[in-house]
């Protein structure tokens, strides 16, 4: 009898402490409401989907979607903070990475070595596109604050313009940690959703014959040029704006030795192995920040509208420096090419080429758009640099 009754107590002692019964017994209590960690595992679920059957940044949204699911699992304990005998949870301690500033410049190192610069040193012209880009930024900037924001957070939410998902966490993490969630998952869907979003925009503010247009072969660049411009950038831009330099200094470093092709292990180290252990550290933290107590706020939807604002601003103000271009030089440019201004490399310059070839199935627009395009992730990290120097400390 008393085997019987322990384990009826150990058996009830289980069930009792399961996340299913915990949910139930939560549902709409008024100081959890897990119907709220439901939705947010929908979410995940959603994200997920759109990773693996759409194949929408996969890299990226696949393991920022599964850290949602994981901190949204109730009791799960995997964002757990160090207190008395609980040593934490594993996402809190990879979170640190975050945090400390320590993953997002490492992205930028392996980007920077996957990164070619020679479209943008063939074309300079290239600068100004992705710097229009860029408009978007600050239209999301002044609109969070017109609508209630710090001007710290708001700065931080206008960085979702730029499309760049780890300048995104970077500016985040050091001015507005309590964001970084729907921030970071803003960023990184609205570059997922580059080839819904842009078309349509592209589309209404060109004309016909302006996609149709052709533009010249690029010039070659040669192997000097392609060593001294991530050289001459860093210390430009870092002279500039000094708080520019873990973003923009790895993205050039990186570049750096691969373009100076004396160092061709550490080229390939930065751009597969490093560059993956990194993503999968950055994507399954972040999207760990997105638990359901800090993710369904008004401020969060806030934060989505801004960031969708953002890059259709972003988008707009390319096409139409684009459209200015175009008037400039005689028609000898095409437009299209300013919506890759903005930095998602090189997903934004793929669907310039899909559009263009849609109007003219001999255009090819790549090359050309990848000038704005790597000029867009210099331009926004500079844009976070400028609001990190305003309100960083």
């Amino acid at each position: 009898m008393d085997f019987m009754s322990e384990l009826a107590r150990v058996i009830g002692g289980f069930i009792e402490k399961t996340g299913i019964v915990w949910t139930i017994n939560n549902l709409f209590a008024d100081d959890v409401w897990a119907i709220r960690n439901i939705i947010m595992i929908a979410v995940a679920l959603l994200l997920m989907y759109l990773a693996i059957k759409k194949k929408y940044e996969p890299l990226l949204l696949l393991p920022i979607s599964f850290g949602m699911l994981l901190v949204n699992l109730p009791l799960s304990g995997v964002m757990a903070e160090p207190h008395g005998d609980n040593i934490g949870g594993l996402l809190y301690y990879l979170f640190l990475g975050d945090e400390l500033g320590i993953f997002p410049p490492l992205i930028f190192l392996g980007v920077g070595v996957m990164t070619d610069f020679g479209p943008l040193i063939a074309n300079p012209k290239s600068f100004l596109l992705g710097a229009a880009a860029q408009f978007g930024i600050f239209i999301a900037f002044f609109g969070a604050i017109a609508i209630g924001f710090d001007p710290k957070i708001a700065a931080a939410i206008g960085i979702i313009g730029g499309a760049d998902g780890p300048t995104a966490i970077y500016t985040a993490t050091q001015l507005a940690k309590d964001y970084l969630g729907p921030i970071a998952v803003a960023a990184y869907s609205y570059m997922a959703l580059v080839p819904i979003i842009q078309p349509p925009i592209m589309r209404a503010l060109t004309t016909k014959k302006q996609r149709q247009v052709k533009m010249e072969q690029l010039r070659p660049v040669s192997q000097v040029e392609k060593v001294l411009f991530p050289i001459v950038v860093t210390i430009a831009v870092i002279l500039i704006v000094p708080s520019t330099a873990p973003l923009v200094g790895m993205l050039m470093f990186g570049n750096l030795i691969k373009a100076s092709g004396v160092t061709e292990k550490l080229a390939e180290t930065a751009s597969n192995s490093l560059m993956y252990i990194i993503t999968i550290f950055l994507g399954i933290t972040v999207g760990a920040t997105a638990s359901a107590d800090k993710f369904l706020t008004v401020d969060t939807l806030s934060i989505l509208a801004l960031g969708l604002v953002a890059f259709a601003c972003g988008t707009a103000a390319g096409v139409l420096f684009g459209k200015i271009m175009y008037k400039t030089s005689g028609g000898k440019i095409n437009p299209l090419i300013g919506a890759a201004g903005v930095s998602a490399v090189p997903m934004a310059a793929r669907v310039v080429q899909k559009v263009g070839q849609e109007e003219n199935p001999s255009n090819f627009l790549l090359m050309h758009a990848m000038g704005p395009n790597v000029a867009g992730v210099i331009g926004s990290a500079v844009a976070a640099g400028i609001f990190l120097m305003m309100y960083g400390g």
